[in-house]
């Protein structure tokens, strides 16, 4: 099993925060998940390298480690440093959000194409990336639409 990783919108920390409060800690899909959490199940997408090269091939610039701009958000900085193992909620930049909200549909097939030749999804078939890409680029949109920001949750 590798690590999951869902990717959801929110508010704001304080309203991730109470959501990970309410479900203790997660998850965010399945049948104990919030019915109103907008959650896109993403395994082996993380965000800092597969997610931002997935950005970087949208914007056409070279991939960069800090690209994505996620922080850790949850738990908080004392829990984390006290040997927490899972899991954890960052905050992706702002950037990232309205990047992936501006694909143009058309534009879609081709970048899930190429972004399926990364090397870290060797493990995946390229016509299986374009669903994920759809579902990340709604979620963006709809984000962006409420004003919220993108967060992913993660667990070993």
């Amino acid at each position: 099993m590798g690590v999951l990783y869902d990717y959801f919108r929110a508010a704001d920390d304080e309203a991730v925060a109470a959501l990970m409060a309410a479900t203790n800690g997660g998850p965010l899909v399945g049948p104990a998940a919030p019915a109103e959490a907008d959650v896109v199940e993403a395994k082996g997408v993380d965000p800092s390298v597969v997610l931002g090269q997935a950005v970087s091939l949208a914007l056409d610039v070279p991939w960069a480690v800090d690209l994505v701009g996620d922080r850790l958000i949850w738990p908080d900085a004392a829990a984390a440093q006290a040997e927490h193992d899972g899991p954890w909620v960052v905050r992706l930049g702002d950037r990232v959000r309205d990047v992936l909200a501006a694909v143009a549909e058309d534009r879609l097939p081709a970048l899930a194409d190429r972004w399926s030749r990364i090397e870290e999804l060797s493990w995946g078939e390229p016509a299986g990336m374009l669903p994920v890409l759809r579902l990340l680029v709604g979620l963006a949109r709809r984000a962006q639409a409420s004003g919220q920001h993108l967060y992913c949750w993660m667990s070993l």
